[in-house]
């Protein structure tokens, strides 16, 4: 679980980051980026619960 805590931090930060200093120019595109990121921050959120209840029915 410590492991899936740590990439969970690495996806925060750099989806600040990116926020922050690299965003596009183009509002479109930026907004894609955005609506990318935030998909698989959600996909890796429920991951971790998925395995969370494994490791509980265990």
């Amino acid at each position: 679980m410590k492991t899936q805590l740590i990439i969970f931090g690495i996806l925060i930060a750099g989806f600040i980051s990116y926020n922050f200093f690299f965003q596009s120019q183009d509002d479109r595109t930026n907004t894609v980026i955005n609506i990318l990121f935030a998909s698989i921050l959600f996909g890796y959120i429920s991951f971790m619960a998925y395995s969370v209840l494994r490791k509980m029915k265990k």
